[in-house]
This record gives structure tokens, C-alpha cells and sequence, in this order.
């Protein structure tokens, strides 16, 4: 944000939430949980769950990130701020295996390990600046973005072992 009064740029700082979609590397040390998930239930095999899969996440699909980019570049009032951009809601890893499950159509159950070393429990997001200044909503539903995710890698068969 000293970029306005350094350069007299113009600019907004947009702050994504556990952020998904199509082209995710699953095997990338970097990955979400959800590629990972969808590589698992593809291939057969139980994903894998770091805790006991109450822990909660904002997930944005990568969509509606496109969609609050183009919010945040047309809209008169965004220079000089920052905004979260997510869904705006809580769901569980569990939630989001027997969701995946449904859409795989799969009966899968996930295999739980010990909670990961720092990993936080619950991760939420406060958009309403983004809806108040932006007027930004995210457009496409988390199943829907799960559904979009799921076709797109069992359309090209980009499963690989990341155990």
C-alpha cells in the first residue's frame, strides 16, 4: 500500500481464500486439500484428513476470484484498499469429503492422520467490505466449483500417486 504515495500508482490489495479449480497440481507441496481429495477419490483411494476433519476453510473457487479482480479493477472506490475475497463460509474438511464423494460417486471413507504441526482450526473470512464497496458476491457456489474441478481432471486423466 506504499506504492499511491511513493509512485502516485493506484492500487488494491485483494486478499484470497483457500482458492481452488481446474489445473491444480496435486502432487505440488503447495497444493490444497481439494485437488488432493479429487486425486484420492478418482483413483480409489482414501484421502487422507490431517485431524479429525472438523477444521474449517473458506473455500473460493477460482471463478469467482476471476469475477473479484475484474470487481476490483472497475470500480471506482477499491484504490487504496484491501479486500477478502472468498464465500464467506465455513466448511469442514468432512463436509467437503462426503461432498466430493457425492460428485465422484464414490463411498470412499477418508483415512484421518494426526493433526498437522501449526495447521489452525478454523479459517473464515469477513467479505462484507468487498460486498459493501465492490459490491462483489461470489457467483458460483462451492459445488458447483467442486463439480467444474472434478470434471476437468477426470476429463484428462491427471491422476497421480501422492503418497
Amino acid at each position: 500500500m506504499a506504492f499511491p504515495s511513493v509512485y502516485g500508482i493506484e492500487v488494491v490489495a485483494l486478499r484470497y481464500f483457500n482458492v481452488f479449480g481446474p489445473r491444480q497440481d496435486p502432487k505440488s507441496e503447495y497444493a490444497a486439500v481439494i485437488p488432493r481429495f479429487i486425486n484420492a477419490l478418482l483413483r480409489g483411494k482414501a484421502p487422507i484428513i490431517y485431524g479429525d476433519g472438523e477444521q474449517t476453510r473458506d473455500f473460493t473457487f477460482v471463478g469467482n476470484i476471476v469475477n473479484a479482480n475484474l470487481h476490483a479493477l472497475e470500480h471506482p472506490s477499491a484504490p487504496g484498499k484491501i479486500f477478502n475475497i472468498a464465500m464467506g463460509a465455513m466448511n469442514s474438511l468432512n463436509y467437503l469429503v462426503a461432498t466430493l464423494q457425492e460428485l465422484i460417486g464414490v463411498d470412499i471413507a477418508p483415512r484421518y492422520a494426526e493433526p498437522r504441526p501449526g495447521d489452525i482450526r478454523h479459517s473464515f473470512a469477513d467479505v462484507s467490505r468487498a460486498a459493501n464497496i465492490l459490491q462483489f458476491a461470489p457467483h458460483i457456489s462451492l459445488v458447483d466449483g467442486l463439480r467444474t474441478t472434478v470434471q476437468w481432471y477426470r476429463a484428462r486423466s491427471v491422476l497421480v500417486d501422492t503418497e
